[in-house]
């Protein structure tokens, strides 16, 4: 899934990324209100992950401006703020769910995976596809012209990102930065080896291939003429 968590407390974004990541997902992070609401706005995102206490613009109003455009992307408020004054305010700003600091990644998962399924007939992204491949967010599977293909976490996370780009340049440093969750370049050939096998796996058996090197600017993945 395409994950954006709103938090200002950099160990605790960390964190939150980190264990994402892990798990397979694409995470992204933003560490103001104002920034978070420019990013929810501009990419589909499965599941929002919000700060109530943030600078500038708080989690209560951001996410109140999400619904006031109509913007249904599940909530988790993530938040030290655990009245129960306080979790409803949560609720009645638009949130779908409220879960107190401290936790454990386990129930964060937990609750994140438990929205996407209650929004899954939403949330028309949870179903990627691009010609005859087909990628099921929620269940983790990938086929191709109704045959399986078994997938690293980290071949999945770059498929699932091409995917979600589907007919766009993705650049190296796009997939540095939410793929592998890097903000440098590393100087090696990461990317190149895992591109070289993902297309080893859903291009090489069939007629027509989806998986495109750009020369120059990076990698397309569409069907072509």
């Amino acid at each position: 899934m395409h994950i954006l968590t709103i938090e200002d407390d950099k160990s605790t974004a960390s964190y939150v990324v980190k264990g994402l990541s892990e798990n397979g997902h694409i995470a992204d992070h933003a560490s103001d209100g104002e920034t978070g609401l420019e990013m929810a706005l501009s990419e589909p995102y499965d599941v929002l992950i919000v700060d109530r206490m943030l600078p500038g613009l708080d989690g209560l109003s951001l996410v109140k401006q999400l619904r006031a455009l109509d913007v249904t992307t599940p909530v988790l408020f993530l938040s030290a703020l655990g009245e129960v004054d306080q979790r409803v305010e949560g609720f009645q700003a638009g949130g779908d769910d409220y879960l107190i600091k401290p936790y454990a990644m386990s129930e964060l998962l937990a609750r994140v995976g438990s929205l996407a399924r209650r929004h899954a007939p939403e949330q028309a992204a949870n179903r990627l596809e691009v010609a005859d491949l087909t990628l099921d967010v929620l269940s983790r599977e990938v086929t191709r012209g109704g045959e399986r293909i078994l997938l690293q976490p980290r071949e999945y996370k770059l498929l699932e990102y091409l995917m979600r780009h589907s007919g766009q340049v993705v650049t190296r440093t796009m997939l540095l930065e939410h793929v592998w969750d890097y903000h440098f370049d590393p100087q090696t050939n990461v990317i190149d080896v895992q591109v070289s096998r993902l297309r080893a796996k859903i291009d090489k058996e069939f007629s027509r291939p989806l998986l495109h090197t750009v020369r120059g600017a990076g990698y397309m993945l569409c069907e072509r003429d």
